[in-house]
């Protein structure tokens, strides 16, 4: 026979637990007239046949149909006031969860125009904090009938909700400050992360209390993890070909340093590669290309892009994205120089 309860309570500080069912297993008896004592850190949500009647405050509060009118739906006339009836009861716990850690687990990429390559990869971390707004939706929602609800059981959902917002936001950023910028803009993008985040918090019974980014910057990842990641634009991976094929000549010439092939914020590696263009025209216009003379004002693919040293298919490609212009004669293209150099330099 189910134990009888008369007062129900949970003693508990709840440090890591959002919800604590009551009892955690099977249904409670109670009686009219049984005593909810809610602690000052809680609310406890009452429920019958999964539907909940009612929500009760901090304090203590006496099971009664005056204060839970849909109880007189099960409990009929023909029973007195002292008579056990089946339900739970869910204490929530109404604290602050703070110091929660949010990190990107992918770097998150974002436009960088008239800067190096055009895009940056940023990297982020931070902390979190939330609470519970409204303790019957989150429990009905979100916990069903589990005896114990922690915190670590809905941190990785509260995560991928924040990095999506993060992405949002720091892509409207991006669209008028560039990466360096962005970096110095921490308490506003975080500002903005929470405002977007707000609906999503609420449509479960949360609210998003802080956000803080307590470091963002570029990514370390290179370049060639980012061509392997599918994150690169056809004219980008033209780019960094090129650079690939400036690094290893100095290299294999000279046995320096080498050029970087790390994304980072993208500084400085454009102006490399237009100093690699001019640097091929200036050479084969001194004789050093393999055609002899000056580079024509016209070009075919295979002369466009010994001088980018890259491959055919690539300028092919390029024209086909519409990322190089060129003009169709016939079946064949030809390239101007203004546009290749427009090209390089975009």
């Amino acid at each position: 026979m189910a134990r009888i309860f008369d007062v129900i309570e949970y003693a508990n500080e709840m440090s890591d637990e959002i919800v604590h069912r009551f009892p955690e297993q099977g249904i409670g008896d109670y009686r009219l007239g049984s005593q909810v004592i809610v602690r000052e850190s809680q609310s406890a949500v009452f429920f019958r046949d999964g539907q909940a009647l009612d929500v009760f405050k901090p304090g203590r509060h006496t099971i009664a149909t005056a204060n839970i009118p849909k109880l007189i739906d099960w409990i009929g006339k023909a029973f007195n006031d002292r008579t056990p009836f089946p339900a739970e009861v869910y204490f929530v716990s109404r604290k602050e969860f703070a110091n929660k850690k949010w990190g990107t687990p992918q770097p998150i990429i974002v436009r960088n125009p008239n800067m190096g390559l055009g895009v940056a990869l940023l990297q982020g971390f931070g902390t979190y904090s939330f609470q519970v707004k409204d303790p019957q939706q989150f429990v009905t929602q979100i916990v069903g009938a589990t005896g114990s609800y922690r915190t670590s059981e809905i941190e990785e959902r509260l995560r991928t909700m924040l990095l999506s917002k993060l992405q949002d936001a720091l892509g409207e950023t991006a669209a008028k400050n560039s990466v360096p910028e962005i970096i110095g803009l921490t308490e506003e993008i975080g500002a903005a992360v929470r405002a977007k985040a707000k609906e999503d918090f609420e449509a479960i019974g949360l609210t998003l209390k802080t956000f803080y980014i307590g470091n963002l910057k570029p990514s370390d990842k290179s370049a060639q993890e980012l061509r392997d990641m599918g994150m690169l634009d056809m004219q980008t991976y033209t780019q960094l070909q090129a650079a690939d094929a400036m690094r290893d000549a100095a290299q294999n010439e000279g046995g320096g340093a080498g050029l970087t092939a790390g994304i980072g914020a993208g500084m400085g590696i454009g102006n490399l590669m237009g100093q690699a263009l001019q640097g091929g025209m200036q050479n084969n216009s001194q004789g050093g290309g393999s055609a002899g003379g000056k580079i024509a004002d016209i070009m075919t693919p295979a002369e466009a892009a010994q001088v980018m040293k890259v491959t055919e298919d690539d300028i092919l490609e390029a024209i086909k994205d519409g990322s190089l212009k060129a003009k169709k004669v016939g079946k064949a293209f030809r390239i101007s120089k203004d546009n290749l150099e427009s090209f390089m330099n975009s």
